[in-house]
C-alpha cells in the first residue's frame, strides 16, 4: 500500500480478478484499518462464494453436500438477492443459467459495494473501487473535480468507447472483451451474442452489476428495458461497432460507425 498526494492506492488480486482501491481522503489510522478490512472482506467473499473453490459454500451447495438451511445467514441472504434479481429481470439474470448454481453475476458487485461501504463508514468519502471493470465511485477525485473513468472498447483493444464523469455512482460493464462468451441467455441456454458490451450506471453496484448482466443477455431488447428502469442508464456497443445510449446516460461516447 503506497501513498498518493491525499490518500492511498492499493491493488488486490482476488475473486479471479483485480480490485483496485483509489482513496483520495487524507490517510490516517482509521482509513488504513478500513482498507485492510475491505481487502479481508473481499477474500472472505472469494472463499465463500467462488465456484472455482471446491470447498466454498457455493460449490458444496452445487454438489448437494449441504443444504441452504446449513449455510450462514449471509449466504442465505445472497441467494435471496439472486432470486429477487431473477424476478426483477424477468429471468434475464439467473444464478442457475448454466444449469449449476453460480451467483457470480451478483456477488462481484455486491462484494465491491460492501468494500466501498466499509471505507465510507471509516470516514473515506472520496473513493473509487474498480473490481474487474465494475466501479463504485464516491465523492470527488479532487476538490471540485468529479471522477472521470473510461469504458474500454470491446472491439478495439486499448481504445475507449465512452467516458463517464460522476461523483456518487456505480458503473458496471458486461461483455466479451475480458472473458469471451461467458454470459448465457438464460431462456435459451446458449451464450448471449446480441451485444459486444453494455455499460449500466446506477446508485449501487449490486443491482447495477445485475442489470448489466441481464441487459447483455437480452441483447436487442436491452435498450428499451433499460429505458424503463428508474435510476439506471446504459450504453452499448453492437458487434458491428455501432452503439446506442439511453437518454440519461451520464457520459460522453466516442463516435464510431454510427448509432442506432
Amino acid at each position: 500500500m503506497s501513498d498518493t498526494v491525499r490518500g492511498l492506492r492499493h491493488v488486490e488480486h482476488v475473486m479471479g480478478t483485480v480490485v483496485s482501491f483509489d482513496i483520495r481522503d487524507k490517510r490516517g489510522p482509521a482509513i488504513e484499518a478500513a482498507l485492510s478490512e475491505a481487502v479481508s472482506w473481499l477474500h472472505h467473499v472469494d472463499e465463500v462464494y467462488s465456484t472455482y473453490r471446491p470447498d466454498s459454500a457455493i460449490s458444496r451447495l452445487a454438489r448437494h453436500e449441504i443444504e441452504v438451511a446449513d449455510c450462514s445467514a449471509e449466504v442465505r441472504e445472497v441467494l435471496a438477492l439472486c432470486r429477487s434479481a431473477a424476478r426483477n429481470t424477468a429471468g434475464w439474470f439467473s444464478h442457475l443459467a448454466t444449469g449449476f448454481l453460480d451467483p457470480s453475476g451478483l456477488v462481484k458487485g455486491w462484494a465491491v459495494e460492501g468494500a466501498s461501504q466499509i471505507l465510507y463508514e471509516a470516514g473515506a468519502r472520496n473513493t473509487c473501487l474498480n473490481g474487474g471493470g465494475d466501479l463504485r465511485l464516491r465523492g470527488e477525485a479532487a476538490p471540485g473535480t468529479p471522477w472521470r473513468i473510461g469504458i474500454a472498447h470491446p472491439l478495439r483493444p486499448g481504445e475507449l468507447c465512452a467516458t463517464v464523469e460522476a461523483g456518487d455512482l456505480a458503473v458496471a460493464t458486461s461483455g466479451t472483451a475480458e472473458r469471451s462468451a461467458h454470459i448465457v441467455n438464460p431462456h435459451l441456454g446458449i451464450p448471449a451474442n446480441g451485444l459486444a458490451s453494455v455499460t449500466v450506471t446506477g446508485a449501487g453496484l449490486t443491482m447495477t452489476d445485475v442489470y448489466a448482466t441481464a441487459a447483455f443477455a437480452r441483447g436487442e431488447s436491452a435498450r428499451d428495458w433499460l429505458e424503463s428502469l428508474d435510476g439506471y442508464e446504459g450504453f452499448a456497443v453492437l458487434p458491428d461497432g455501432r452503439s446506442w445510449r439511453t437518454d440519461g446516460f451520464p457520459g460522453e461516447t466516442v463516435p464510431e460507425h454510427g448509432s442506432v
